[in-house]
């Protein structure tokens, strides 16, 4: 059986984001990979996460948050030079639950796809639209 390409991997990791299930996302990684957040905000999110426990950990706690996702879909997606390397696109539509207003974000993310796990996730997300919603600012 041919092993499943970004694009598969990144609809299965749709699916499992759409429906809530951090175990099932954490399982997309490998054992030893590494999220980075270079723009992570609010202040107690890590910039860096390394291995699939601490993924499920983070995901998990992204599950419980006041935030119910709407949307999320892959807007553009490009493959590199390196065919384990995609450059993705992704746009979502969250609703804060305390409060019923809801905002649309982008994100600019970079993953390293390796036998059908990903070893490698750079989320490139712009905190503003958070920080506006919650009249909250950035330091």
């Amino acid at each position: 059986m041919p092993s499943a390409t970004p694009a598969d991997i990144l609809a299965r990791r749709r699916q499992l984001t759409m429906d809530g299930d951090a175990d099932g996302l954490a399982e997309l990684f490998s054992l030893d990979a590494v999220i980075e957040l270079p723009f992570a905000w609010p202040s107690d999110t890590p910039m860096r996460l390394t291995g699939r426990d601490a993924i499920r950990e983070y995901a998990q706690r992204i599950t419980a948050s006041p935030m119910r996702l709407d949307s999320y879909e892959v807007a553009e997606l490009y493959q590199t030079q390196d065919p384990e390397v995609v450059i993705v696109e992704m746009r979502g539509k969250v609703t804060m639950t305390a409060t019923g207003r809801s905002f649309t974000t982008t994100s600019i993310q970079i993953l390293e796809i390796r036998d059908g796990q990903i070893v490698l996730f750079r989320d490139y997300a712009n905190p503003r639209v958070l920080e506006d919603l919650l009249g909250q600012t950035h330091q």
